[in-house]
Order: C-alpha cells, then structure tokens, then sequence
C-alpha cells in the first residue's frame, strides 16, 4: 500500500496527522528561514514510537552549491543539526533542496560541493534530495543535471524527492518524467504532490491544491502511479483542505482511506 500524508504544522503532527486522515507526516524541526540548530522536543519518544512515519524538511535557507562560505558553511552546519534532531525523533529521511549556484562559477561547481556536504555529514539517517523551480545554475531542475547530479553523490545512499509543482514550474516536461528521473537517479523514494499556481516554466514555487492549479491532473496522476512512491501534500489551507488532497491522490491510486 502506497502511503499518503501531509506536510503538517510541527507543534502537535500526530494529532494533525490524525484530522486529515494521513498516513505519514512531514514536518520542520525548526524555522524554515532560520539558521538555527532545531531545540529539542519533548515528544520526541513519542514521535518516535508512533507508527505514523516521519519526514523531515530542512530548512529552505540551505544550498550547499553556493560559493559564498556564508551561504554554504553554514548551510552544511544547519543539514548536520537538522540530521541530528530528525534521529531523535526517529524520523525516516530529511528532505533537502538541491540548490545551485550562486555567483560566476560553472553549474558543475554545484555538484563537487554536494560531495564535500556530503563528506561532512555525519549522520545514518537518509539524505533525499528535492528538485527544485529555479535557480539558472541550479543542480536539481533539469533530469540531465538530476543524473550528473547523482552520479557524483549516489554512493552516499542519497534518495529523491519529486516535487510536482517544482517540476512544472521549474520547466521540465511531464510526460514520461517519471522513467526519465528513474533512469537519472535509480530511485524516487517520496513524492511531493502539489498543483500550481503559474504556468509552466514561470520559474514560480507557489503550490495550489489538487486539481484547482495548472498541471493537468492526468498528467499529475500519472506521476503518481509511476512513481510508486509515498506521498506527501503541501498544499495551502488546513485541515479540511489537505484531507481533499489527500483523497484526491487515494483515488487516484484506488484505494480507500
């Protein structure tokens, strides 16, 4: 059975879960737009005895592809705490953007400095890299940089996250994406389904709910089935919201809740 859950509020995710009829919960560990080492929690024996599976989302501040050590040091330092934290609460994965580029460098620039992130983590728990909207220089848009990309760092047990709004809008064409990014990277171990705001190709990471953006919804249900993978919503709204798309992509995949 495929499992389908929700990105939840993080304060009380079990319960969250549980309103929208989910079968796993991605969560933050701390402020998405902070550098800060996430504090503990004191549910964390709790989170890890429940038999609802725990994503992590590191925070969106990080890209390891960056050439200015005040981007991407601290960068590294934040995955290695957000690992940290994400053991304790017996998480099964954190989620990273791939990143890009940032200044004149060469987009392969990007690729090396994943491999010394990688080098530099000490942690058992899975790294799944997601592809991302934008970034001109950026390592995770395009399937072909996704493969180079993975060629470098699949040896680190690295998994991938397909994130539907990310593909659209990062310009990358749907049909046949699925056995595309299979063959770049041997895996797709989540998948991120969110509709979109903007057309395709804008560039623009802004998530709609299922079935009310602009992806068609046959091509986004197609995703689904290929893939095979758990999935994730990180749609706008609450409770009542969410719980929708999560049916939607039950029906999709013809099972009941």
């Amino acid at each position: 059975m495929i499992l389908v859950g929700a990105h939840v509020p993080s304060v009380k995710p079990l319960e969250e879960a549980g309103e929208r009829k989910a079968d796993l919960a991605q969560i933050f560990l701390s402020n998405p737009q902070s550098w800060k080492k996430p504090p503990p929690r004191p549910d964390a024996e709790v989170l890890r005895g429940s038999p609802i599976p725990i994503y992590v989302h590191a925070p969106y501040l990080i890209n390891v592809c960056a050439d200015n050590n005040r981007v991407r040091i601290p960068s590294r330092r934040i995955l290695q705490d957000t690992c940290d934290a994400a053991t304790d609460v017996g998480a099964l994965a954190v989620i990273v953007h791939g990143g890009h580029v940032t200044g004149d460098g060469p987009q392969e620039e990007g690729i090396e400095r994943w491999r010394k992130a990688l080098e530099a983590v000490d942690t058992a728990i899975p790294i799944f890299i997601e592809n991302t909207a934008g970034g001109d220089k950026a390592v995770a848009r395009r399937v072909e940089w996704i493969a180079r990309l993975f060629e470098e760092v699949g040896e680190f047990g690295v998994g991938f996250v397909l994130d539907t709004c990310h593909l659209w809008a990062g310009g990358e064409p749907v049909d046949e994406v699925v056995p595309r990014i299979m063959e770049a990277t041997g895996r797709i171990d989540l998948v991120q389904v969110n509709d979109s705001k903007d057309p395709f190709d804008s560039r623009r990471d802004r998530h709609e709910n299922l079935g009310k953006g602009l992806i068609p919804e046959e091509e986004m249900a197609r995703m689904i089935v290929e893939a095979g993978a758990p999935v994730v919503v990180e749609t706008p709204g609450g409770v009542e919201e969410q719980a929708a798309d999560i049916e939607w992509v039950r029906e999709v995949l013809g099972r009941k809740s």
